[in-house]
């Protein structure tokens, strides 16, 4: 084994413990915590490749949506790469998803990417007006993130992305801000199998904070007189972010100049719920077809993972300057809902 070798394994395991004692410490292993985190639309997978996949991609991790699974992937970006996805989430929620990767050779890969849940306006209503007070409120979430990965080595990467995270409903707002970090090494096994490991949300707790907690009360309710409008405040708590410890690998079991079957196994460790795994599998043609398939939240009790599957076209635009492929994947939430997403990448 070289040394670059060797350094990017001791690097690699060095980051993953590092990562998994934090993760640990604020994790814990004996209960779930389901719903004790906010801002849990940062929990959402990106991008219809990866989904189809199952959510195994964090050992893959080589396109743009590396800057959600694994920002180090970003590093070994070929050029430019700008994506968008859109998913009608579950309860008639919609998700979208965008993101940009500048590659900017020995300096490392610069990216932004964009993080959005929304929903239709909902009216007000009120125990003594319960159709309605005439008024509208939305509710929605949103992250920006700034991302820089590097190539430390030909086999070893390393990425950051720093986010603003913001939830509103009403007149309320939460804000956060959060750091993920991402270490990818490739070895010289098993025809370059990639391991990948990559912390996610780690930051600040978020709190409500707004005028709709405002309100008023009197201070004798038997005697006339007395003031009515001694205002008060609703001291709201504040809730940490869906901190998520996340190791893959994957590698290709066939890869010729017409075939490529890549193959790939994620564990999570979540702060707000049991740990899991995610495989899946890309079968690619020609570059040209591919077809994917998966299955996500393994042995995850209680969970609401299933099967999921999908295919991408790819075409050059343009004399070649320009490629562009389609990406749709379907997944199964069992109880919950069938999500379709589809998302639109190109390369340039």
């Amino acid at each position: 084994m070289g040394w670059k070798y060797k350094i990017g394994f001791y690097l690699l395991i060095v980051v993953c413990c590092l990562l998994e004692r934090v993760s640990s410490q604020i994790a814990g292993t004996n209960v779930s915590k389901v719903g004790t985190s906010a801002a849990t639309f940062l929990e959402i997978p990106v991008g219809a490749r990866a989904i189809a996949m199952g959510g195994a991609f964090v050992g893959t991790a080589n396109d743009v949506t590396s800057l959600y699974w694994n920002p180090a992937g970003a590093a070994r970006l070929p050029q430019r790469e700008v994506t968008f996805t859109h998913s009608d989430w579950i309860a008639d929620l919609n998700f979208d998803y965008a993101a940009f990767g500048l590659p900017l050779g020995d300096f490392g890969t610069l990216g932004l990417s964009f993080t959005s849940l929304s929903m239709e306006d909902m009216k007000v209503r009120t125990v003594e007006q319960p159709e309605g007070t005439g008024e509208m409120f939305s509710a929605g979430s949103f992250a920006v993130g700034v991302h820089y990965a590097r190539n430390l080595s030909d086999k070893f990467s390393i990425g950051f992305t720093a986010k603003y995270v913001s939830e509103t409903i009403w007149h309320m707002q939460a804000q956060a801000f959060a750091l993920d970090v991402g270490a990818l090494f490739t070895t010289q096994f098993f025809n370059g199998l990639r391991v990948g490991a990559t912390i996610s949300n780690f930051g600040t707790n978020m709190k409500l904070v707004g005028r709709d907690t405002r309100n008023f009360f009197r201070i004798d309710q038997t005697k006339l007189g007395t003031n009515d409008r001694i205002p008060y405040n609703i001291e709201m708590d504040g809730w940490p972010l869906p901190l998520n410890f996340q190791f893959g690998i994957a590698t290709e079991v066939i890869q010729s100049d017409s075939h490529t079957l890549t193959v790939a196994v994620d564990a999570l460790h979540p702060s707000d719920n049991y740990e899991s795994l995610n495989t899946g599998f890309e079968y690619t043609f020609q570059n040209f077809l591919s077809l994917r398939g998966g299955y996500r939240s393994l042995f995850l009790i209680d969970g609401e993972g299933g099967f999921s599957f999908g295919g991408g076209l790819t075409a050059s635009l343009f004399g070649g300057t320009v490629n562009a492929r389609i990406d749709y994947a379907y997944t199964d939430y069992g109880r919950l809902k069938r999500v379709n997403v589809l998302a639109v990448s190109i390369f340039f």
